[in-house]
């Protein structure tokens, strides 16, 4: 059944509060905090929010995953190791291709980024402890399976 602005189904309600909260003025200014906190562009956080420590990432996948063009991978990433946050390296099987990794610098600026991100809002803190525990729980559910639908 298609959901829009004029459904009420409590789904539909829910993910339009979420939406709402997303594309807040609030969120977003909490983003170009954390891009601030990291000395990033926000391009450049999106791309190292994406990067876990002792993974490395071709970089064909990452123009997947970001799905955009190589050439812009390649832009995004010279901005990550000018700053140290991330360095490219030989494919260990295939010296053809190049490979990502995020630094102990990276993994640190990271952290602070994700510090930002992370901070409740306003509107979360004014709920009751019970009722933030209850959000927490449910939303963990909701990851768990987003989780479960990804594999």
């Amino acid at each position: 059944m298609p959901v829009g602005p004029g459904s009420t189904s409590a789904a539909a309600e829910a993910w339009r509060y979420l939406a709402d909260l997303w594309f807040s003025d609030e969120t977003h200014d909490r983003f170009h905090a954390a891009c601030e906190a990291a000395g990033l562009t926000p391009p450049q956080l999106k791309a190292l929010l994406t990067l876990e420590s002792g993974q490395t990432q071709p970089m064909r996948a990452l123009a997947d995953r970001w799905k955009c063009d190589a050439s812009w991978v390649t832009g995004i990433v010279d901005g990550l190791e000018e700053r140290g946050y991330a360095a490219r390296q030989t494919h260990p099987t295939d010296r053809r291709v190049k490979v990502v990794v995020i630094t102990r610098l990276g993994q640190k600026a990271k952290d602070r980024a994700l510090d930002r991100l992370y901070e409740p809002p306003a509107s979360i803190r004014s709920l009751t402890v019970a009722e933030q525990r209850q959000l927490r729980d449910l939303m963990a559910k909701v990851q768990r399976a987003r989780e479960a639908d990804a594999h």
